[in-house]
């Protein structure tokens, strides 16, 4: 099978095409002959070496955690799906090796969710990582009806996914984004603020008696959170574990074939919105690295690995 992998870390340079034997498919399991799969930070963070001191590395290397795909196999005791059903999954496991990023990959059958009609396969590869994060960041904070939310990075991945699960729970939600994505959050019925130098001060004009509770998808506002966050209001981070020290949660999203078909339920209900930015060929994953790295995306990235 054509897979990209890396043999050591590095930069986007160390990425090359591979051809590799196809995983077998064990008890529990299910193997995914993968359509779509989808770019995320971690990936390249991981390449890079960003991750070595808390995940195994087992060269080459095959990144990518997110998938669509259509079932190839399934092992013993897998009664759940069948060969040519459409699913997707947050792929991560206990290593960083076999990934999603190649023309099949094996998944725990607990961690798959069934692709409703009417959801496309690159939406399906776009959602696992950042909506099972948005869903468990505000699990974590217990959202209720007609609190304050602050989210830091509201218009990225996470954030914009968070944003219309919070808003459905019934929060008065606040989000941080540049300006130029203001609009896109406004459509939402979240008010947005500008970060950068004073954020502080805004958030404070806009809430003058703080926030019930914060979610940060964004890393180094662990300041501004503490300044706005009410006496014993709740706050999570994803990307600053620092908020320990703080009372809050640092979060890491786990695979949950349940939650994700809840959340692929809400997308083909049209309640729940999956932005894609650009769909790249598997050859391309080098460029859509670069274009992630830049953070220009005004969605997910997306590759396209077979029909």
């Amino acid at each position: 099978m054509r897979a990209m992998t890396y043999s050591k870390y590095g930069s986007n340079d160390v990425l090359e095409l591979t051809e590799l034997p196809v995983p077998k498919v064990g008890p529990g399991e299910v193997r995914i002959r993968v359509t779509h799969a989808s770019v995320n930070p971690v990936d390249w963070k991981i390449m890079s070496g960003g991750l070595d001191g808390l995940m195994d590395a087992h060269f080459p290397v095959i990144p990518g955690w997110d998938v669509a795909g259509v079932v190839d196999a399934v092992g013993p005791d897998v009664p759940e799906f069948a060969s040519g059903d459409r699913v997707a999954a947050y792929a991560r496991k206990q290593v960083v090796s076999g990934g999603t990023f190649a023309e099949y990959v094996t998944v725990f059958a607990v961690d798959v969710a069934a692709v409703p009609e009417g959801v496309t396969q690159e939406t399906a590869a776009a959602l696992p990582l950042t909506g099972l994060t948005a869903q468990r960041s505000l699990e974590a904070l217990d959202v209720l009806p007609g609190e304050r939310l602050l989210l830091h990075a509201a218009s990225g991945g996470v954030g914009f996914l968070a944003a219309q699960l919070a808003i459905a729970t019934g929060a008065e939600v606040v989000g941080t984004a540049s300006v130029a994505n203001h609009e896109k959050l406004t459509a939402l019925g979240v008010t947005p603020v500008a970060h950068g130098d004073g954020l502080g001060e805004r958030l404070r004009d806009i809430a003058p008696d703080g926030f019930d509770k914060v979610a940060d998808y964004a890393g180094g506002v662990l300041d501004t959170t503490l300044t706005v966050l009410k006496d014993g209001g709740r706050h999570v981070s994803i990307a600053d574990p620092g908020v320990i020290e703080h009372g809050g949660r640092w979060l890491w999203v786990r695979p949950d074939g349940s939650r994700l078909g809840d959340l692929l339920d809400q997308v083909a209900a049209g309640s729940l919105e999956v932005v894609i930015d650009t769909v790249y060929g598997l050859e391309a994953l080098a460029t859509a690295f670069s274009a992630s790295q830049q953070g220009a995306a005004r969605g997910k990235l997306v590759l396209h690995i077979a029909d």
